[in-house]
């Protein structure tokens, strides 16, 4: 599916596929839906959501309903609260990097936009054991000498 929202386009062919999520009913069900979390070159995120007429993506034409879908565009603190409630945390990790342990650490939580390619390579550095946040604090410390 392709379709251009706030002058952006968002295309299921040649975004990348990140994870998905279904409701478990079949898909000839009527209320079969599922979601399908993607990633822009550019860095965004949407999903690509369907379902059958009684789902919450069916569409109403006149008197029938028939199954339906649409593109979401997701900010990527969206993009990783739907991950929270729809993925393990293993897969959490191999999209948004391992976040740290539950723990009072002081640190302050921010959203952060970079480009697919820097994530990439951040998540090379920290598969030697570290988190993301580690990898990035290291990084802007040793390059600012803080």
């Amino acid at each position: 599916m392709k379709k251009v929202i706030n002058g952006a386009l968002y295309n299921t062919e040649t975004a990348k596929q990140l994870a998905d999520w279904d409701n478990k009913l079949p898909y000839n069900d009527f209320g079969y839906c599922s979601e399908t979390l993607y990633r822009t070159k550019s860095g965004k995120f949407f999903l690509h959501c369907e379902g059958g007429a009684n789902s919450i993506y069916g569409e109403w034409h006149g008197n029938s309903g028939g199954s339906g879908e649409q593109i979401n565009p997701l900010s990527a603190e969206q993009a990783a609260h739907w991950a929270e409630q729809n993925l393990t945390g293993d897969e959490y990790g191999a999209i948004f990097g391992e976040p740290d342990e539950a723990a009072d650490s002081g640190n302050t939580t921010f959203n952060l936009s970079i480009p697919a390619d820097l994530l990439d390579q951040l998540r090379e550095i920290k598969g030697k054991g570290q988190s993301l946040s580690a990898v990035i604090c290291k990084g802007v410390k040793g390059f600012y000498k803080l």
